[in-house]
Order: C-alpha cells, then structure tokens, then sequence
C-alpha cells in the first residue's frame, strides 16, 4: 500500500522516543553525599568533652574582620567533632566580664576562666592574616589548653579520694587534675586561596556541604568571605584535632 511506513521503522522511531523522553521521566537520582565529619580521640564512655573558645585576638593588621564572626565560625567548627560540645562565645564573654578580664594574657587566666565556666578545655584564637578579596587569605591560629584528667587517656578522675589518699604525693595527682601551663595543642594556619593545596582543601570542606550543580560549585567558598571563613575554622580546627590524636596516642603509650 502506497504510504505505508515499515514496522521496523516505526519500531526504530518508538525506541528513538522512548530513549530522548527517558531521562525525563526517570526519577531523579540522589546527588547528596554526607560531608567529612570530626572525630575526637577522648574517653568515649564519658560525656562529650566540653569546650569554650575564646573571642579571637586580631593580629591581622587590619580593622575589616569581625572577630566575634570569626569566633561563631570556630565554635561551629568545634561542636561538628563527635564527642566534643562548645559553648557560644557568648557565653566565655559574660564569664570573662564576670571575672573582670578583658583580654587572656597569659595561661593563669585561662585556668581561672575555665574552672569558672566548668569547661574541659579552652581554644585560644588569633587572627593573624586577613584579605577578603577574591582569591582570599585568612591566617588562624588555634591553642587548645586542657584540663588533662579529661583528655587524656587512663588518667584518674579529678579529686578522686581513694586516689589521694592512697598516693604518696598529691603533687602528681594535682599537676594531672589542673589546666597545664601550656597549650596541650597548637594549629598555625596561612590559607591563601591562590596556593593549589588550599583549593584541594576546599574542595574536599565543600563536598557535601554545597551545590555541586550550581554554577561556581565549590569554587563558591572564594566568592564569600563568610563561606571562606567557615572552611578555614573547620581546617585549623581540624589541625588542633589532629595533634590531640598524636599526643593522646603517645599518651596512652606512656
């Protein structure tokens, strides 16, 4: 009959439709992917160590940065790690107000701010290095002291007194049950986003944390400053941990 198309083209024609409207019609497949997660090294069987952090000091040189922002982002960073809590900054602000302390100058006031507070530890920031111009810089730097009974490993609870009072000395027993005179941890941190292995570090923060289909991708932590600040307080947060599951290891060596 005159016209008349062939089945196998018409077979050919209804595949070729079928094939162009799939993807349409298929549901959509799930791109999230759960971001990278911290993990502290500390006693897991008791409550989650706690935390304050201080309003970070700037020594950056210049007056654009907020460090109040920059301290909330650090905080953020902190209360991501499994098995540690932070207080809000605002909360160190009115202790230090309490105690009369404007500025941490030296490590006697971080003991006395923490045994007011009740905290674990305490992180020290600084703000050594600012430029929010695209590509931006922020340099961090982080001190963590501690009240070592609580982060480290097999150590004898605080004022324990069957532990006192079986001991020959309590000058061990108070050295191991005070704040150290020194930071336990120190994170140094110049992130320059020109430098290509601070772009892989982003890229690696972003992952899960953004749009992969949007237009900048991850790219978008140099467009916001804010963003690029949120990644560098997860980064040298991360370096702080880092050291702590070093020294707790040695710790638990010893």
């Amino acid at each position: 009959m005159p016209g008349k198309v062939p089945g196998w083209f018409r077979t050919c024609l209804t595949a070729l439709a079928l094939w162009a409207l799939g993807p349409g019609c298929a549901a959509p497949k799930s791109s999230l992917v759960p971001p990278n997660t911290l993990t502290a090294p500390y006693d897991s069987t008791r409550a989650d160590v706690l935390w304050a952090v201080l309003p970070p000091t700037n020594e950056s040189g210049t007056t654009l940065v907020d460090e109040l922002e920059v301290g909330d982002a650090i905080v953020a960073a902190v209360t991501e790690i499994q098995g540690v809590a932070a207080l809000p900054i605002n909360r160190t602000i009115q202790a230090m107000r309490g105690l009369q302390i404007e500025r941490i100058t030296s490590p006697d006031q971080v003991r006395q701010l923490a045994q007011a507070m009740g905290v674990d530890g305490v992180l020290v920031p600084s703000i050594t290095a600012w430029d929010p111009y695209n590509p931006p810089t922020i340099g961090l730097t982080l001190a963590l002291y501690a009240r070592s009974d609580a982060m480290t490993p097999n150590a004898q609870p605080e004022l324990d007194p069957k532990a006192l009072a079986s001991a020959a000395s309590d000058a061990g027993f108070l050295a191991r049950s005070n704040f150290s005179t020194a930071p336990v941890s120190v994170a140094i941190e110049h992130l320059d986003a020109r430098n290509h292995q601070v772009q892989l570090f982003v890229r690696e923060y972003a992952q899960g944390r953004s749009e992969s289909e949007s237009a900048l991708n991850w790219r978008i932590y140099f467009a916001s400053m804010d963003l690029y600040t949120q990644f560098a307080a997860y980064h040298t947060v991360r370096k702080v941990l880092e050291g702590e599951w070093l020294r707790t290891a040695r710790a638990s060596r010893e």
